[in-house]
């Protein structure tokens, strides 16, 4: 069976942890898109771990961990996220590469933070990764695919053709010193032998697992609303969130995917630019940042603070439908026991009109969030393991979520650790 675990909302939902959990049942974990641009993080019994390429099987000897074709694969970060974690005691991961992945190039980097310096006030709030730039490259069909690496006439030929097409930009537009075609190629000399003994055909790879029966489980990247066709554009990513790219992003057939994890937070929380309806600022909001996640809400790749909200029913029912959720995973509900009241947005007021329907980005800008206000549980809850041992309006806060968004939320966490899950049956 193939599982996907993606996000409902602009990322940082807590999607690791999910991950993490369910890949004890899993026999492969696939990462299907993005970058190093956005991180996993993830308690378990070898401590606290941010992941920011590899999957979120690799703390398990049973799991082969998959970078699948859809992936901007950046090599000396992967090593380099290799080798903190056997630095700390975690066995070697079982990893697979695709040999249709294709690779950030430092220039790629480069030219992300030019660009991000040339917007200056109207920037996309990049994390500065090479995301944009690489995925550009991809689609002009001039980027470097692994399979590339092996072929040192390819290699020297897009050297040539590459440096040509960048320096023109480079030294014209942001005023930098040209690119070296004998320095590239070198690059990519050393990138080939960092990981040639990982690189695999990874979709005949999946034929035969699917034949034998294995369980597979598909980690997303971010959330629907950074999704490039469907989110908050201009203000996404470059490749697609959804859960349905994971078969383009892998190399499974659609209908292999059985299952969607929608994973939300029992708040709302975003890094980067854009609208975000519900969110909340001053002391109500550095309350909130301080408390939640493991540690405070800081990006996992960036250490940015991330921006809060309260619980936004409008933006998830949207990201759940456009993900094809099958069941939601509704984390850090542990966070809000302080709390005597939460509000929760149950709709957008947009030119004096009530609507729960997520608009377009140039509506979402004018939107006000409409607010039902739930009372607290003002008690700790993390150690429960038993949806009725909650206290009840702990429960009624799940279930008026649960009946806005209009999917079945199957599991509530409340703690940062593996085990600190319950799972429920959902009255949908």
């Amino acid at each position: 069976m193939v599982k996907a675990v993606v996000g409902a909302n602009w990322g940082d939902e807590g999607k690791g942890k999910i991950t993490d959990m369910l890949a004890r049942e899993a026999d492969i974990v696939i990462r299907f898109q993005g970058g190093a641009n956005a991180g996993h993080t993830i308690v378990n019994d070898y401590g606290k771990f941010a992941l920011h390429t590899l999957p979120s099987g690799v703390f398990y000897d049973h799991v082969t961990n998959i970078i699948g074709n859809g992936v901007a694969l950046n090599i000396p970060l992967l090593f380099k996220e290799i080798r903190e974690l056997t630095d700390r005691n975690v066995p070697m991961p079982h990893i697979l590469i695709s040999d249709r992945a294709q690779i950030v190039m430092p220039y790629h980097i480069l030219l992300d933070a030019c660009e991000e310096a040339r917007l200056a006030g109207r920037s996309f709030g990049s994390t500065k990764s090479g995301i944009a730039p690489f995925y550009s490259d991809k689609f002009a069909k001039i980027g470097f695919q692994v399979s590339e690496l092996f072929d040192e006439e390819i290699l020297k030929e897009k050297a040539e053709r590459v440096c040509v097409l960048k320096n023109v930009m480079l030294e014209h537009l942001y005023h930098q010193e040209p690119l070296k075609p004998e320095a590239l190629l070198e690059t990519l000399h050393e990138y080939r032998d960092m990981i040639a003994p990982y690189v695999a055909n990874v979709s005949a790879f999946l034929y035969e697992a699917l034949k034998a029966g294995k369980n597979i489980l598909l980690e997303g990247q971010l959330g629907t609303m950074k999704d490039p066709d469907h989110g908050i554009y201009p203000m996404v990513t470059s490749s697609s969130t959804l859960a349905a790219y994971g078969a383009i992003g892998a190399g499974l057939p659609p209908y292999e995917i059985k299952k969607v994890i929608a994973v939300t937070k029992a708040y709302s929380s975003a890094v980067g630019a854009g609208a975000f309806v519900s969110e909340i600022f001053g002391d109500e909001a550095d309350e909130l940042r301080r408390r939640g996640g493991d540690g405070g809400e800081y990006g996992a790749t960036t250490g940015r603070p991330r921006r809060m909200g309260w619980y936004d029913c409008v933006a998830s029912h949207y990201g759940c439908r456009l993900q094809g959720a099958t069941d939601v995973a509704l984390t850090v509900l542990d966070v809000l026991g302080y709390l005597d009241e939460i509000p929760v947005c149950v709709g957008y007021e947009i030119d004096g009109e009530v609507t729960k329907e997520f608009p377009v980005t140039a509506k979402l800008n004018r939107a006000k969030p409409v607010y039902e206000v739930l009372p607290g549980w003002k008690c700790e809850i993390r150690g429960i393991r038993r949806y009725e041992e909650l206290p009840e309006n702990c429960r009624k806060y799940v279930e008026f979520i649960e009946a806005q968004i209009g999917y079945p939320i199957t599991m509530v966490s409340n703690g940062p650790g593996r085990d600190d899950i319950i799972y429920r049956e959902s009255s949908l």
